[in-house]
């Protein structure tokens, strides 16, 4: 296709999807929400959307017990979506994951209770999966063997730099009950990530998307497709677990930036739009007449929007 605008094509996409929270027997989780459901929404958008991802990656709470079956059910709507998308399938610990399910229902392995850091190369981007989980709590750290291999890792940069995939993400919450749950001391991650070739670390847990920064790299925190914390719920109400407002998110690496985009679970009532049959048009304009028929308000297409509109 003929590029429109400054930017060329990213480099790399990134399918960012977080907190599926599966039950054993397509149990609703909470008794309410269809969380199977909800999932296999998810990667239905995910396969029918223009967006066309690399890699596909999971931060966490993939299971909401840990329940075998859950896992068998989380492969069984995830793997055939991704494989027929031709990208590469990448999942990360989460607090609600038990590791030797994790480790011998996901990757066929057998059972460890070691912590799971993997390391994946996408077409020369690495990615590593870091384990933050601590056995039997809720709360995220890392080891000083965990540091120590990270640090290892990353002494040699990769070709197109670094993904860092974890569940628990250094950042601050507005829901200080959840401050109680984040990855316990950040200094010693910072300390090793400080001048390395990660480009943007993706996170979970947290139930809501939110962005920062840490050690002066961008930090993407994706949301869930179970339900999600209401940021605005009740000042009466410590937290507010809602089923509304799932998404994931879309990570598009450039050669020299990275852009996160949130996708909403749910589809909504288009009011307005064009078909894909426009784009071999809007291909054979020149850039003039593409500014003439797209961006001028005077041009009938958009005289015939605001029309339209009632404007």
């Amino acid at each position: 296709m003929t590029q429109l605008g400054q930017y060329p094509p990213a480099t790399h996409v990134i399918a960012h999807i977080s907190d599926t929270h599966l039950l054993g027997e397509g149990r609703p989780l909470y008794g309410a929400v269809p969380v199977d459901e909800r999932l296999t929404i998810a990667m239905a958008r995910l396969e029918s959307a223009p967006v066309r991802p690399h890699a596909v990656i999971f931060t966490g709470d993939l299971a909401d017990l840990g329940e075998p079956d859950a896992y068998r059910r989380l492969r069984a709507i995830v793997e055939p979506v991704v494989e027929r998308m031709g990208a590469q399938l990448i999942w990360v610990m989460g607090n609600h994951d038990e590791r030797a399910q994790y480790s011998s229902l996901l990757f066929d392995e057998e059972p460890s209770d070691a912590p799971h850091d993997r390391v994946y190369d996408v077409n020369g981007l690495r990615v590593i999966s870091l384990d933050t989980t601590v056995p039997g709590y809720h709360h995220g750290e890392l080891s000083s063997e965990q540091l120590d291999w990270l640090r290892a890792e990353l002494a040699t940069p990769a070709p197109n730099g670094s993904v860092l995939a974890v569940h628990h993400p250094p950042v601050p919450t507005p829901l200080e009950v959840m401050s109680v749950l984040e990855l316990h001391d950040q200094p010693a991650l910072e300390a090793v990530l400080q001048g390395s070739d990660v480009r943007i670390i993706l996170g979970g847990h947290l139930h809501y998307s939110t962005h920062s920064t840490f050690a002066a790299i961008p930090v993407s925190v994706a949301a869930a497709t179970c339900y999600t914390l209401d940021l605005g719920a009740d000042a009466s109400r410590l937290l507010s677990g809602v089923d509304g407002g799932q998404s994931f998110d879309y990570v598009h690496l450039y050669s020299d930036r990275v852009v996160t985009s949130t996708v909403p679970v749910a589809a909504f009532a288009e009011v307005t739009g064009f078909s894909d049959s426009y784009r071999p048009m809007i291909d054979a304009m020149s850039p003039d007449e593409r500014i003439a028929q797209l961006s001028s308000k005077q041009s009938p297409l958009n005289l015939n929007e605001a029309a339209a509109s009632g404007a």
